[in-house]
């Protein structure tokens, strides 16, 4: 047998330099990552995180609302605690607000919207307890909060639901706040009308914006035969006056064919005078509307898309102005 030397191993160069070129890759790709964890896991980011589809997940929770339906208020303990959270969030030290609002059944998560790609942080109930029918909260992630849309009695004023949800999709910077069931829910009168109530954690989240300067409008609707000669009726609830932004946007919705009756300087019906949240604006110096609108104005009625184009704008100088401007 002849035998024959392994044919030797050239190492050019070049191929020394492979195993030095992976390594700086790999240690170049783990830094990177490790960057981007610490970037997601800071106070402003909350522990739970979900894609969702935001418009089906609100009117999900929404379509559940039933008069007579299970309602009770937060007591006097859950209140502060909730406050104390919902402050926190709003000076977006989210990991905190989360730590605060967990004892009584809620949670902060951070929504990816799948149809648009938008962040929102929501306040929900973590259960199926009380706190489920105290509503949610849902903020803007990615821009100063600028504005606010309140529907104090979803479902029950119809449409008023879809139509905050669409102004807080459409419009940068904004804060939808939810009541967590309809207005005739629980036992005893009224016991769940948020609108006049102030042991509701509606009431403390509206209040929360309030003080810092959050401007709002509310969003309510009427049966055609409580306001026939009106299409809208707008005014600063409980104030006897309406900053100028009021008649801006009463001037569009009038550009627009809708028939407006302006609270400030006519006697209107539906004014809100007795809203407990345009009670707590005056007290801490907020702009508060107060905005009626018949069926024709609300879901897919004909003067739908003129009420959204008309509250867009006034939610965008409110954008541009900050709050306490």
């Amino acid at each position: 047998m002849v035998l024959t030397a392994p044919t030797p191993i050239t190492i050019t160069r070049q191929s020394r330099f492979f195993p030095i070129i992976a390594l700086v890759l790999l240690v170049l790709t783990l830094t990177g990552c490790q960057a981007d964890t610490g970037e997601e896991t800071g106070d402003n980011v909350p522990v739970s995180r979900e894609l969702v589809d935001l418009r089906g997940r609100v009117l999900t929770y929404t379509k559940a609302f039933r008069p007579g339906g299970a309602y009770t208020p937060p007591d006097a303990g859950q209140r502060d605690r909730l406050a104390r959270g919902i402050g926190r969030l709003l000076d977006r030290d989210v990991r905190e607000a989360d730590d605060l609002l967990a004892p009584i059944g809620l949670r902060v998560t951070r929504l990816t919207d799948t149809a648009t790609g938008r962040r929102y942080d929501e306040v929900a109930a973590s259960g199926e307890g009380a706190s489920a029918g105290w509503g949610r909260l849902y903020l803007n992630a990615d821009s100063p909060v600028r504005w606010s849309a309140q529907v104090p009695h979803p479902v029950s004023d119809r449409e008023t639901e879809s139509l905050g949800l669409r102004l807080l999709e459409d419009n940068p910077g904004g804060a939808l706040v939810l009541a967590g069931a309809h207005r005739r829910a629980g036992d005893g009168e009224r016991v769940a009308d948020v609108a006049h109530r102030e042991d509701s954690a509606f009431h403390l989240m509206v209040v929360e914006l309030q003080k810092r300067g959050v401007p709002g409008i509310q969003l309510h609707g009427f049966a055609e035969s409580s306001a026939k000669r009106y299409d809208a009726i707008l005014s600063g609830g409980a104030a006897q006056s309406a900053p100028g932004e009021a008649s801006v946007l009463a001037d569009r919705l009038e550009e627009d064919g809708l028939r407006v009756c302006r609270g400030w300087s006519a006697h209107c019906p539906l004014e809100g005078t007795t809203n407990v949240q345009g009670k707590a604006a005056q007290q801490h110096h907020a702009v508060f509307l107060h905005l009626e609108l018949a069926p024709d104005g609300r879901g897919e009625g004909p003067d739908s898309q003129e009420v959204v184009d008309a509250l867009s704008g006034l939610l965008t100088t409110w954008t541009e102005e900050g709050p306490g401007n």
